[in-house]
């Protein structure tokens, strides 16, 4: 019986130790030491800053003068509009409006020139009836850098949704409603979304200060030099145009 325990033992005791050092071999295995692993806290607040960084807002100011009316939108949101109303004739001004916004963002504008009819007349029945005409310039303006990140230029999409007179010899007539003709396109609904489709639409063109002759308001702003003038293909026959930019 003692020859018995003694053999049992000698037997045992190889394989407590390969145990042991099977142990001792899985502890110090890098890969299976998980303090090198990123904590799912980590790689949350990691996508968070991504996601932040992404959409940064920043605070931003447009000056828009007009020939007669504007109201300016972005990313679909009406963020201003002329205070003077576009039934005043002679509303030559310029406004100001801040918004928040991330880039890219789009900026979309509505701008009309004065028109007592859909004749595209203005004084009818006075000695100076007369065909009228439009214009407008626009800056944006980043208020955290104090950079100008756009301004209007033949980058803008134009597309003009009222032109009259279509026969400019109406202009002197004794009844401009009966004689002078008009044509008027459809306003895409959803004209000033961010992801409207603008591709269509002509390039708007610049205008001379000479062209224009902007009034009251157009020296309170200091316009950018790379601003312009802009409006449709003709002053005096487009009455209403809506324009866009993306701003990136």
């Amino acid at each position: 019986m003692n020859q018995n325990r003694s053999f049992q033992g000698t037997a045992m005791t190889p394989l407590i130790v390969a145990a042991a050092l099977l142990w001792a071999s899985c502890s110090s295995d890098p890969a299976a030491d998980t303090s090198t692993l990123p904590s799912a806290e980590v790689v949350a607040a990691d996508e968070t800053t991504a996601a932040a960084t992404i959409d940064e807002v920043s605070a931003f100011r447009i000056d828009v003068w007009a020939d007669n009316w504007s109201a300016v939108h972005v990313d679909g949101t009406l963020v201003g509009e002329d205070s003077i109303p576009i039934t005043t004739e002679r509303s030559f001004n310029a406004e100001s409006f801040t918004f928040e916004a991330s880039l890219p963002f789009e900026v979309a504008i509505e701008a009309k020139d004065f028109k007592e009819t859909d004749s595209g007349l203005e004084y009818i029945g006075e000695s100076n009836q007369q065909m009228g005409d439009g214009g407008i310039i626009a800056q944006i303006t980043d208020l955290d850098t104090g950079e100008v990140v756009a301004v209007t230029d033949a980058s803008w999409a134009s597309l003009v949704v009222h032109q009259a007179p279509l026969n400019p010899e109406c202009e002197l007539d004794v009844d401009p409603d009966a004689t002078c003709e008009f044509a008027i396109a459809e306003t895409p609904s959803d004209w000033t979304s961010a992801d409207f489709d603008d591709r269509g639409w002509t390039p708007a063109t610049e205008w001379s200060a000479a062209d224009v002759d902007p009034k009251d308001g157009y020296l309170e702003i200091s316009w950018d030099p790379s601003a312009h003038l802009i409006w449709g293909t003709d002053l005096e026959v487009d009455n209403t145009v809506l324009l866009r930019r993306t701003v990136t």
